[in-house]
């Protein structure tokens, strides 16, 4: 693997870099169509969680199926290279193309190794209390570059650039700043992220990102780039349509 190359996915407390040059971590934004390694989130169970974990009530949903017929969660982290160029390839794509026909769920799980991706998921779920989760979680993929990444290409760590750029981003939805500000820093939002990390860990969630359709964890085994992976996600959830 290059050094421009990002992985498919990013394990919890180490990167799929990691795996492949032992100790050095690579963190790129770069083109989608190279040859990847795709890390796979299981360590030998059955690939399958209840949807009593993966799906809470009050889980946020980019788009829902009045059917409820098919369901997809993924667990994230926002500053996780590999979930942006998911985001820009597939579930971008998936929440636009499958809108009203699938569920799209997206649950926190950030890493350890990315100093931005709690005080980004707090922002999250903080513009989620005024109603804006979705516009949000797009704001900060479509900015990832302005926020998560360093002048040496690796994972940011300036908190101060960041909160800067989370602020402009709520003042850009038409948030209340004020409220913005209290919510992000409150143990309510805390709760939230840790509460989903949780449930990450019952699914036995070990990289991001990792992808659920009803219940199934989604594993393209034979994957090795964004447009294999694509192609092998719908089929999967046409495969679930069609039932």
């Amino acid at each position: 693997m290059s050094n421009n190359e990002t992985p498919l996915a990013e394990k919890r407390g180490t990167s799929t870099n990691t795996m492949l040059t032992l100790g050095v971590l690579i963190v790129a934004v770069v083109a989608i169509g190279g040859a990847l390694l795709f890390a796979r989130g299981g360590s030998g169970d059955s690939g399958t969680a209840s949807a009593e974990v993966l799906h809470r009530p009050d889980s946020h949903a980019l788009t829902t199926a009045a059917d409820g017929k098919v369901t997809v969660v993924e667990f994230l982290d926002y500053q996780c290279s590999a979930c942006r160029e998911y985001y820009r390839a597939l579930t971008k794509r998936i929440e636009s193309d499958y809108a009203g026909r699938v569920t799209f769920v997206v649950r926190n799980n950030p890493l350890d190794d990315h100093p931005l991706a709690q005080p980004a998921a707090r922002a999250a779920e903080a513009a989620a209390m005024q109603g804006r989760f979705a516009e949000y979680h797009h704001a900060l993929y479509d900015h990832y570059g302005a926020w998560a990444v360093g002048g040496d290409g690796r994972s940011s760590a300036d908190t101060a650039k960041a909160t800067r750029l989370f602020e402009q981003y709520a003042q850009a939805l038409g948030l209340d700043l004020g409220k913005f500000r209290s919510d992000v820093a409150s143990p309510q939002v805390q709760a939230r992220i840790d509460g989903d990390a949780a449930d990450a860990g019952a699914a036995d969630v070990q990289s991001t990102p990792t992808l659920f359709i009803n219940g199934t964890r989604f594993e393209p085994d034979e994957a090795r780039t964004f447009a294999e992976v694509n192609d092998a996600f719908r089929a999967r959830v046409e495969e679930e349509l069609s039932r």
